[in-house]
């Protein structure tokens, strides 16, 4: 058995034996193994067959479960072909120590793979594994071996699905396993799939974070905002860009949830990255320019609400850099 492993971001690197090792990091409940053997030799709930789209198990990782699982696997698998290239179907696994085979149709009958179908069949193996209920999931390198795909690519690729499949909810899986045969792919592994993911989940967790304001001009002023939470002070409309949305539909939003306005004539303005315009941490702001529609009321989480006149800039206690902002933005005006 492992030792409990790190928590997010954390990776690990552990000797197997003679030119082997096997390391791992977690994400969330699910450890993520890089291990060089004999994918077929794994006591897991699923391994991955990079098929093709009519699944007749041929050579590669596909003939050696043949081989050692039985005709039967292929047997199976063919019932259920021909599938689209990039999605998955599973089988038994015949005398495996698996219970399943997952068949992610990688390539065609021409043998051709690329990014688009590699990062499907991945990402449609990991849906059909929460599917299946399981626990436990063992990859091979998609695409490297009849589709001649570089490891690295291949291995990023993988790393950025299961990222995005783990970040959506709740998956199931407490252990993604990539297994690799010999020990040159496994050290590609190793650095394309835990050094991509230590250095997103560590690194770039740490910002900087993206958010956007808004310059909304109505009854011949600017609306501001009274923040309730720190920083405190009068500020632009705005705040974080969440994952899945434009910017443009992020300042949308923003200014609706604190003003009840909402924006015409949507124009980028500038954007403003300094490490410390933000207290809290750092932040790039996208500052958008908008005719204001409707009454301004404040929202839910902002103590105020005011349109300012120009006259008045110099009283305001401002938060952010959002004075200087206006700064600028007056000065195109003049």
């Amino acid at each position: 058995m492992l030792k409990a492993a790190p928590q997010e971001g954390g990776a690990l690197a552990l000797p197997i034996g003679q030119g082997g090792y096997k390391s791992y990091m977690k994400i969330k409940n699910t450890e993520i193994k890089i291990i060089q053997g004999d994918i077929t030799e794994l006591k897991v709930d699923a391994i991955v067959n990079a098929a093709n789209n009519k699944l007749v198990m041929g050579g590669g990782v596909a003939g050696a479960i043949k081989k050692k699982g039985g005709q039967v696997v292929e047997e199976e698998a063919v019932k259920k072909g021909p599938i689209k290239i990039g999605e998955s179907v599973a089988t038994g696994a015949g005398k495996l120590s698996a219970k399943y085979v997952i068949h992610a149709a990688t390539m065609g009958m021409d043998f051709k793979t690329d990014e688009v179908k590699i990062r499907e069949s991945c990402r449609s193996s990991l849906r059909l594994a929460q599917k299946l209920n399981i626990s436990s999931i063992a990859f091979p390198a998609l695409g490297c071996g009849t589709g001649g795909f570089p490891l690295l690519a291949s291995a990023k690729i993988m790393a950025q699905e299961v990222l995005k499949y783990l970040r959506e909810g709740d998956p199931g899986l407490k252990e993604i396993i990539f297994c690799l045969y010999d020990e040159e792919a496994s050290v590609v592994f190793n650095k394309g799939v835990l050094g991509y993911l230590e250095y997103v989940t560590t690194k770039l967790s740490r910002g900087p974070f993206t958010t956007v304001d808004a310059i909304i001009e109505i009854e011949g002023g600017i609306v501001l905002i009274e923040r309730s939470n720190p920083p405190f002070g009068w500020a632009l409309p705005g705040g974080f860009v969440d994952y899945g949305e434009s910017l443009e539909d992020a300042v949308i939003r923003e200014a609706k949830e604190e003003t009840g306005l909402d924006l015409e004539d949507l124009k980028q303005f500038h954007t403003y990255s300094a490490p410390g315009r933000d207290p809290r941490f750092h932040t790039i702001a996208t500052v958008f320019t908008a005719k204001g529609k409707g009454r301004p009321r404040a929202g839910d989480d902002a103590a105020g609400i005011k349109v300012l006149k120009i006259k008045e800039l110099e009283k305001i206690d401002f938060a952010f850099d959002h004075k200087n902002i206006l700064q600028n933005y007056l000065r195109t005006k003049s």
